[in-house]
């Protein structure tokens, strides 16, 4: 699933050559996604400049001149740049043409994703508007993680990528972030210390912000939004080495299930 290196990867991709465009024309090959696309959207759309594209969470919002449009990667989407002369894909299901015979396309073989027309307030849908903060902003730091863990017993690493306390710390970043914390992902976050958390949050931007440095994590079906692939998945230092040696200490990388997610952990390294 693209997690948010790969979403913001997408969006730095994109926006040279989205920003500023006018949008002449909406193909709709396919409205069946998480929620059906609406039949109003190429009015909605066709016509209209892009003026803005921000990223909340994993969700990508275009402003154009009268509202904003939301899009969702899902499980396996992804948004990319082409001339519109090159052969349509299986799975391309959304275009929108632009100036200079270039497309932005929308490729989701599964469908889990989503694009959605949401007025002029997009931070107020009931899809944004609980989420926690971002990982970037001022108010995520050690001590807003330390105040909303207490009495928390839930595992560490299921509290980090709850998108209440902190949006974007999907399952392979939270692994890599833990590890290079020393904390390990089943503990109750609510036995984790101010002093731990304080190292974990600053751990938490210095992973996301490595990861889209090198383009996003390529595994399976993500590629970002100039095309090309992302190289975080090389420096990885236990997500997907279960019984490799640590590059720390040796010792034999952990597989366990917490939240019906894969984590891994060196159990010398992390406790």
């Amino acid at each position: 699933m693209p997690e948010l290196p790969e979403v913001e990867t997408t969006k730095r991709g994109i926006s040279p050559h989205v920003l500023g465009k006018k949008i002449t024309k909406v193909i709709v090959r396919e409205s069946r996604f998480r929620w059906p696309i609406s039949p109003e959207l190429q009015a909605q759309v066709e016509g209209y400049t892009v003026r803005t594209i921000e990223r909340r969470a994993k969700y990508l919002l275009f402003g154009l001149d009268h509202g904003y449009f939301m899009l969702h990667l899902g499980m396996s989407g992804s948004l990319f740049i082409t001339k519109q002369s090159n052969p349509v894909q299986k799975h391309d299901h959304v275009e929108f043409y632009l100036p200079n015979k270039l497309s932005l396309r929308f490729n989701d073989p599964r469908r889990f994703g989503s694009l959605l027309w949401v007025g002029s307030s997009p931070h107020e849908h009931e899809l944004l508007l609980r989420l926690g903060p971002e990982p970037f902003a001022n108010e995520f730091n050690g001590d807003w993680l330390f105040k909303k863990s207490r009495g928390k017993k839930c595992a560490v690493k299921n509290y980090i990528m709850d998108n209440h306390t902190v949006v974007g710390v999907g399952n392979i970043y939270a692994n890599e972030a833990l590890f290079l914390s020393g904390i390990r992902p089943g503990k109750a976050a609510r036995r984790i210390s101010r002093a731990q958390y304080n190292s974990l949050a600053t751990i938490i931007v210095d992973v996301l912000n490595a990861s889209i440095d090198m383009g996003g994590t390529t595994l399976k079906d993500f590629v970002g939004g100039d095309g090309k692939p992302g190289y975080f998945q090389q420096t990885l230092q236990v997500y997907g080495r279960a019984n490799k040696p640590c590059r720390t200490c040796q010792s034999p990388i952990k597989l366990i299930r917490l939240g019906q997610r894969s984590t891994y952990y060196c159990p010398q390294c992390q406790n």
